[in-house]
């Protein structure tokens, strides 16, 4: 690595052994590959490469804090922006989907590459779910899926794409591109899963309960049918014998009477449907190596 030349031998060799461990254990054990790329910082803290490791590693172990400074510091040594979909996707992971999306604003974007332009597009897509923006999260990568040119990034933004038709309901259509990146990604997600767990799903139609008005009766609010309610006086047949035709059934027949009024104002309370919260993705990094720095010539 020629930025570790200036030091000596000794020292140079621990450190590169150092970023070879952490490039190795990240994806089985990213708490021990940062404690090795933390032990290189410690020995080189001005190496740009060497800052990055701590950052990826630290992203990767879910140090997000950690992971935004350093990698921050080593862009302000080397003025690269190629890890900015991974600082984007630091902001969401400490909760801030805002800031990940201004990311998309950044003056170096016109400088990423392909793969670190897609990259940053699939965080973006994750921050607009997470604010609840799911049709732009899909809007965003749309365009993209779409297009005809195939990379290495192409099974993370099918991927990311089939997830985001998902949260605006539509899925046919997730199941589809689910099923083209199965094809493609050679293990590399669990999209051949995903698309037999939405095709052995059932999807459950939503049945609205009807609504039943109570009946009233001078003003109250009963349990049964009209028609199963005594009748007002003025409403009755008058009798044909007795002086009191109009005034209704006696004490001792309405005593003797089993059905009762509900006191007037009593409120129907229904259930109301919990929402469902949204699925979030997961972001891959790609995969960290002993990276070399800029040469003696670069600025």
């Amino acid at each position: 690595m020629h930025d570790l030349r200036s030091f000596p031998k000794v020292v140079a060799d621990r450190v590169a052994s150092h970023l070879v461990a952490a490039g190795l254990l990240v994806d089985d054990d990213p708490a021990k590959a940062l404690a090795h790329a933390r032990f290189a910082a410690a020995a080189a803290p001005r190496i740009a490469a060497v800052r990055e490791a701590v950052g990826i590693t630290a992203y990767h172990a879910g140090e997000f804090a950690m992971s935004l400074a350093e990698l921050r510091a080593a862009r302000r040594i080397d003025g690269s922006a190629r890890h900015l979909a991974v600082m984007a996707d630091a902001e969401r992971g400490l909760g801030r989907p805002e800031r990940a999306l201004a990311y998309l604003s950044d003056p170096a974007v016109g400088d990423l590459d392909d793969a670190g332009r897609i990259e940053l597009l699939i965080v973006a897509s994750g921050a607009r779910r997470d604010l609840g923006e799911a049709d732009a999260a899909a809007l965003l990568l749309r365009a993209e899926a779409a297009a005809d040119k195939i990379g290495d990034w192409t099974p993370r933004l099918w991927y990311a794409y089939a997830e985001a038709l998902l949260a605006i309901g539509d899925r046919e259509g997730a199941i589809r591109w689910f099923t083209s990146t199965s094809m493609i990604d050679d293990g590399g997600t669990d999209a051949a899963s995903r698309v037999a767990e939405l095709e052995n799903s059932v999807e459950e139609p939503v049945v609205e309960e009807p609504v039943v008005e109570e009946p009233v009766v001078d003003g109250s609010v009963v349990d049964g049918p009209v028609a199963d309610r005594p009748a007002r006086a003025e409403e009755s047949e008058p009798a044909t014998d007795g002086p009191d035709e109009a005034s209704g059934p006696s004490p001792a027949e309405a005593a003797a009477s089993p059905e009762t009024i509900e006191p007037a104002g009593t409120a129907v309370v229904r259930d109301e449907p919990t929402p469902r919260a949204p699925l979030l993705p997961e972001f891959s990094a790609r995969d960290l190596g002993p990276s070399e720095g800029p040469s003696d010539g670069d600025s």
